[in-house]
This record gives structure tokens, sequence and C-alpha cells, in this order.
């Protein structure tokens, strides 16, 4: 892994990106969603300062575990000063996203259970399927689609 010497306080995207493992495009993408920041140079370089090594690894982290990006961003820009997060921020969030984690690990589970049955009757009906549908209360009533209340059929109208 490239060293970055102590001396340097800012670097390239190609230098960030040697660094941390993330691709250019990643670290450009991530800057648009406003995760890290860069300052431009006069030849409009991009130049990051060396806190955001710690910040895409942050982001990273939170990436592998399932964490949307809208939610990350939301966590970072939480810390105060926007500083650079450690250790105790990270327990902070993660312990906050373990709900979030765990009903997806449910759903999971329960797309698991039922994917086995799905692939057995080959129906994929939109109006039953476990899969296609899951938890349509509405759809124990009624099928399709059903956005705008019924209206009744107009009555004979008798002189």
């Amino acid at each position: 892994m490239p060293q970055i010497p102590q001396t340097l306080h800012e670097l390239s995207v190609g230098q960030l990106s040697a660094r941390s493992g993330a691709a250019v495009s990643a670290l450009h993408f991530y800057e648009s969603k406003g995760l890290i920041t860069s300052s431009r140079t006069s030849g409009n370089q991009r130049r990051y300062s060396r806190d955001a090594l710690r910040r895409v690894a942050f982001v990273r982290a939170a990436q592998r575990v399932g964490i949307p990006l809208a939610t990350i961003r939301d966590a970072l820009a939480e810390l105060p000063e926007e500083r650079t997060p450690n250790r105790e921020d990270w327990a902070r969030l993660s312990e906050a996203w373990r709900k979030e984690l765990d009903e997806r690990i449910t759903q999971l589970h329960r797309l698991r259970d039922h994917l086995t049955d799905c692939i057995g009757c080959g129906c994929l009906s939109l109006e039953t399927c476990v899969l296609s549908n899951p938890d349509d209360i509405s759809g124990e009533k009624i099928t399709g689609s059903r956005l705008m209340p019924e209206r009744k059929q107009p009555t004979e109208h008798r002189p």
C-alpha cells in the first residue's frame, strides 16, 4: 500500500484512491453525495485533506454492512464541526443502525424461506405471491390495483 509522507497534508484524488482502495470514480461519487469534500488547486485539480482517508474508510465499512449512502451522509453530518469519525462515533452510530439491520435480516430470512416454495409453484402471482406481493393486507380482500375508490355503477333512471 502506498505510503503518504507525513508532511503531505493534501492528497490528490489518485493518492486518496491508492491509499483508501476506493476507485477514483467512487471518490467522485462520494463527493457528489456530500460524504467527503475537496478543495481545488489553481489548476482546478481536487485536493483532499488527510482526514478524508478515515471518512472514506467509514463510508466503505458502513456500506459493507448495508447502510444506505443517505443514512451514512446524515450520520457524518451529525458529527461536530464535520470532523472525522472516531471509534466512539462508530460504536454509537452502529448501535443505532442495529434495528434497521435486524429488520433487513428478518426480511432476507423470510425471502429465503419462501423462495423454494415460489420456485416450486412457479406462479409468481402478483396478487398472492409472498415474494412479489409481501404483507399485502388489501390483497386479502381484493385483487389488482385499487388506488382510487371504486365508482358505483349508475342506476337506471326512471321517469
